[in-house]
């Protein structure tokens, strides 16, 4: 009896037990530099600005490795102000992402949160503003989103495996409103292809009553506009030719019934007219060429003609954008850079649209033209 309780001790003992694989990685930004507006509601400012190269962020993600090529993914992402320390994106713990599901090697993957929508996962990196130069970069009032601006809540997505350098993938926001199920809910859906020197790609998105209320997709403390319709489409391309990348970005924006303007303080957007819509319709020509392989400066040209109907009238607004960018890494971490944007606004609609804003300007010109320059410095961990 000893004897056979001690055997079957040693081979319990002995026994390897089986577990899933599975990780947990800590990453961040931060991003920190002095912002120089030439004009901001008829000053010109110095100010400290965090992110504006890149967000600032911390974030958790995660991998659970269930066989067969199935694994289960989180990633929670904190978006921060570094000279205040408080939390970014309407407050919120984590307002950059905030997002489970599964995914699998051949299907692709299915995540469920707080998330981006097809606009940036798909159209952005073609940008310069959403690739390599930042918030200064962004289309007027970032009516696109190609900046990111908001993220999409409450929403399901699907992602699908990288197809020989072809990929696509759609999104789903749900308004959680009970009995309003098209109130403040969001779609959209993209492609994008690499291969060889040439990146292309699409997206569509459609927004419902965007910025209505606390707990739809897009709430009000975090949309670009407020408004009963936010529709925009946009194609990329970028072509790499030795140390240089060439691009072109068309884009189409329109929000249908707007009543205000996240960007703006009021009382910048109109007050007692009724706007029936905007649409932005914008062109982007952007270049980046490596001196070094530590070295690089960035060139982008944006001309954007949009259409303002409303009460008081209609009229066709113009906006012209250049912007300059150079980097240079100190380590594979660490980067320091300076940038420049000049925006001017031409035909005078008599409106909020006449005056230059540059996103990332603590408020609009009192002007038709605004320059923003900016030193800052850049660290990965």
């Amino acid at each position: 009896m000893k004897k056979s309780l001690l055997i079957l001790a040693l081979v319990t003992a002995s026994a390897s037990p089986v577990f899933a694989q599975s990780s947990v990685t800590l990453y961040g930004v931060v991003d920190d530099g002095i912002n120089y507006t030439n004009n901001t509601g008829g000053h010109h400012n110095f100010e400290m600005a965090s992110g504006y190269g890149y967000g600032s962020r911390w974030g958790l993600k995660g991998t659970e490795d269930l066989g067969g090529g199935l694994k289960t993914i989180f990633t929670l992402e904190n978006g921060f102000d570094l000279n205040s320390g408080r939390a970014n994106q309407g407050g919120r713990m984590f307002g950059r992402q905030a997002l489970v599901g599964v995914a699998h090697d051949n299907y692709g993957s299915i995540t469920l949160g707080r998330q981006y929508d097809s606009v940036v996962d798909f159209l952005a990196p073609t940008t310069a503003n959403g690739n390599w130069a930042g918030f200064l970069f962004a289309h007027p009032y970032d009516n696109d989103n190609t900046d990111n601006s908001f993220r999409v809540s409450n929403s399901v997505k699907y992602t699908s495996p990288n197809l020989g350098g072809f990929k696509f993938g759609g999104l789903y926001g749900f308004s959680n409103a009970a009995g309003q199920f098209a109130n403040n809910r969001a779609m959209s859906i993209g492609a994008s292809y690499v291969g060889g020197p040439v990146t292309i790609g699409a997206a569509y998105m459609d927004v419902d009553n965007i910025g209505m209320g606390s707990t739809g997709a897009v709430a009000a403390n975090d949309a670009s506009f407020f408004a009963s319709n936010q529709r925009e489409f946009g194609v990329g391309i970028n072509y790499k030719i030795s140390q240089a990348t060439l691009g072109f970005v068309y884009t189409h924006s329109r929000i249908e019934n707007p009543t205000g303007n996240g960007y703006l303080t009021p009382p910048n957007f109109p007050a007692g007219i009724s706007v029936h819509s905007l649409t932005f319709d914008n062109f982007e020509f952007n270049a980046q060429y490596y001196f070094t392989p530590t070295f690089f400066a960035g060139a982008m040209y944006t001309y954007t003609s949009g259409r303002y109907d409303a009460s008081n009238g209609s009229s066709k607004p113009k906006w012209n954008m250049f912007g300059l960018v150079a980097d240079y890494y100190l380590s594979k971490r660490t980067d320091v850079y300076v940038q420049a944007v000049y925006q001017k606004v031409s035909a005078s609609t008599g409106t909020f649209l006449d005056t230059a804003y540059i996103s990332g300007a603590d408020n609009s010109s009192s002007t038709n033209k605004q320059v923003v320059a900016r030193i800052g410095m850049k660290h990965l961990f």
